[in-house]
C-alpha cells in the first residue's frame, strides 16, 4: 500500500512539474522567438529612420549652401558665417556633423571640431554615386579621415540650371546610434522581463489550481484504501470544464463504492444470518442424536429434519451462486420471441399453480414479440415473478400474466391477489435477503433472493421494473427493448 501511495506522489508531483516545466518552457520560446524579431525589426528601423533624419538634414543643408556658393564676393564673409551657424545648430540638435564640399570632394566647410583646419577630401567613390545616378549615397565609410567607419549620407548641391556646385555630406558616429539602439533593446527587454515573471506566476498559480484536485483526489484514495467512504472531492460553483467535471465523477464513484460497500456488508449479514439457523439445527440435532440426548425411536424425524435444512442450505448455495455467475457473465444479445418465452415460463410454473388452486389469466399475443438481449436470463425473470406471484396469492385467486407492446417496448405484467404490500416496502422489495413479516410467515423455504436476481438481469439489459400494490392486487411491470 505505501509502494502504491508513493507511486501516486511522485505521478502528481511529476505532473505538476512538467505542467508548469512546459508553460514556462512555452513563454520562454515564445520570447526568444519575439526577441530576435524585435532585434531584427528594431535595427531595421532604427538605421531607416535614422537615414532619413541625416537625408532631410543634408537635403536643408545643400540648399542653404547654394546660396553660399552662388554669392557674390561681398556677400561672401556673411554667407560663411550664417552657414556655419545654421550647420552648427544643425548638428547640435541631430548629433550629426556636416561636411560641405566642391563637386570634385574637396571640404570646404565642416562642423566636426576635429576636421578644422585639415585639408579633407572625399574619396572618389563616394562623390561619383553622389554625383551619378539617383544623386544619393547612403552606407558606412571613413570618409577618408576617420579611424572607425561613420554612417554618412551625401546629397548633391545644384543651382536653378541643374548645375552641379558640389555636395553635403552627413556624418554620424556609429557609437552615438548603437547607444540610442541599445537603450531601445534595454527598454524590450526590461518589458519581456516583466512580463516574463508575470506568466512565471500566473503559470505557479494555474499549475497549482490544476493540480489541486488531484491531490484531493489522492488523499481521498487514501482514505479509501483504509476503509473511509465518507471523504468527498470539493465541488465549487465556479468549478467548470474538466477539472469540474473530474471532481464531480469522483463523487459519484465514491458514493458508488459507498453503496457497494454497504450491500456488501449487508450481504455477509444475511447470508450470516441465513445459514446461521440450519447450521445451529443441524449441528444440534447431530449432537443430540450421537449423544444420546435424542431417543432412538426420534432419531428417524430429526434425522429428516436434518436432512430438510441439509437441502435448503443447498439451495441458497446453489441461489447465491446463480447470482454470482448472473453479474459476472457476458449477457448475450440476440432476437427472440418473448411470446415463446413467457408460455415457457408458464409452463414451467403449472405444477406450483396447480397446488396453490390458482386460476391462470394468460394474455398473450399469437403473433411473435420479437424483442432484443438474453432469451435464457429474460425467461428467468418471468419465471422469478411467476413463483413469486403464486407464493403469496391467495388459494383459488387468480393470476395474470400479460404481454403488450406499444411504440419500440414491450411491457410484461405478473399479477396476483393477496395481501396488500405497504408503500413503504415496495423500494425494498429487491435487495438481497428481503422478506417482509409476512412473507416469513407464508414462505418458510424462501431466501428473498428470487426478486434480486429480476432486478440484477433487468439492470443488465438497461430495462426497468414497476410495482403496485393496492386494495390486494400487486403488479409487478418490466419493459424489454424491441428487435429493430
Amino acid at each position: 500500500m505505501s509502494g502504491m501511495r508513493e507511486k501516486v506522489r511522485r505521478t502528481t508531483d511529476s505532473l505538476y512539474w512538467r505542467q508548469f516545466v512546459v508553460t514556462a518552457g512555452m513563454v520562454l520560446l515564445t520570447m526568444a522567438l519575439l526577441g530576435v524579431s524585435f532585434y531584427a525589426l528594431s535595427y531595421n528601423y532604427t538605421v531607416s529612420e535614422k537615414r532619413q533624419e541625416m537625408r532631410d538634414r543634408a537635403d536643408l543643408v545643400a540648399q542653404l549652401s547654394v546660396d553660399y556658393l552662388t554669392a557674390g564676393d561681398d556677400a561672401e564673409r556673411d554667407q560663411e558665417e550664417a552657414l556655419r551657424t545654421l550647420a552648427g545648430v544643425a548638428s547640435r540638435m541631430t548629433e550629426v556633423d556636416f561636411l560641405i564640399c566642391t563637386a570634385d570632394g574637396q571640404v570646404l566647410l565642416t562642423t566636426d571640431s576635429d576636421l578644422a583646419g585639415q585639408s579633407v577630401t572625399v574619396p572618389a567613390d563616394i562623390t561619383q554615386e553622389i554625383v551619378s545616378g539617383d544623386g544619393l549615397y547612403e552606407g558606412r565609410s571613413t570618409v577618408g579621415v576617420y579611424e572607425k567607419k561613420q554612417f554618412v549620407v551625401g546629397v548633391p548641391m545644384r543651382d536653378e540650371t541643374g548645375a552641379l556646385l558640389g555636395m553635403v555630406l552627413a556624418v554620424m558616429n556609429s557609437a552615438n546610434f548603437m547607444e540610442m539602439w541599445r537603450s531601445f533593446i534595454a527598454l524590450f527587454f526590461m518589458t519581456s522581463a516583466i512580463i516574463l515573471v508575470i506568466s512565471f506566476v500566473a503559470s505557479f498559480v494555474t499549475s497549482m489550481r490544476q493540480i489541486q484536485p488531484i491531490t484531493e483526489m489522492v488523499k481521498a484514495t487514501r482514505a479509501y484504501a483504509d476503509g473511509n467512504f465518507d471523504v468527498r472531492m470539493q465541488e465549487t460553483e465556479d468549478a467548470g470544464g474538466e477539472i469540474g467535471e473530474l471532481a464531480a465523477a469522483f463523487n459519484a464513484m465514491a458514493d458508488s463504492l459507498q453503496e457497494t460497500e454497504r450491500q456488501r456488508r449487508d450481504f455477509i449479514a444475511n447470508v450470516s444470518h441465513e445459514l446461521k439457523t440450519p447450521m445451529t439445527t443441524i449441528a444440534g440435532y447431530t449432537d443430540g442424536i450421537l449423544d444420546g440426548t435424542i431417543p432412538p425411536e426420534k432419531e428417524r424425524q430429526y434425522l429428516q429434519i436434518i436432512s430438510d435444512e441439509s437441502r435448503r442450505l443447498s439451495r441458497l448455495v446453489r441461489r447465491m451462486l446463480d447470482i454470482s455467475r448472473i453479474q459476472s457473465q457476458e449477457m448475450k444479445k440476440e432476437e427472440f420471441d418473448l411470446c415463446e418465452s413467457a408460455r415457457i415460463a408458464l409452463l414451467s410454473m403449472e405444477q406450483k399453480i396447480m397446488d396453490r388452486g390458482l386460476d391462470v389469466d394468460a394474455e398473450i399475443p399469437e403473433d411473435s414479440v420479437m424483442v432484443q438481449g438474453d432469451r435464457d436470463l429474460i425467461t428467468q425473470v418471468m419465471y422469478n415473478l411467476l413463483e413469486n406471484a403464486a407464493k403469496f396469492a391467495a388459494p383459488s385467486s387468480q393470476l395474470y400474466l400479460g404481454l403488450t407492446v406499444n411504440g419500440d417496448k414491450a411491457y410484461v405484467t405478473v399479477r396476483n391477489v393477496g395481501h396488500t404490500i405497504p408503500a413503504e416496502e415496495i423500494p425494498l422489495l429487491f435487495e438481497r435477503f428481503h422478506k417482509s413479516d409476512k412473507s416469513r410467515s407464508e414462505d418458510k423455504d424462501g431466501y428473498g433472493l428470487g426478486l434480486y436476481v429480476v432486478k440484477t438481469i433487468l439492470t443488465q439489459h438497461h430495462e426497468k421494473i414497476t410495482v403496485t400494490s393496492e386494495n390486494g392486487v400487486t403488479a409487478f411491470t418490466f419493459t424489454m427493448q424491441m428487435a429493430r
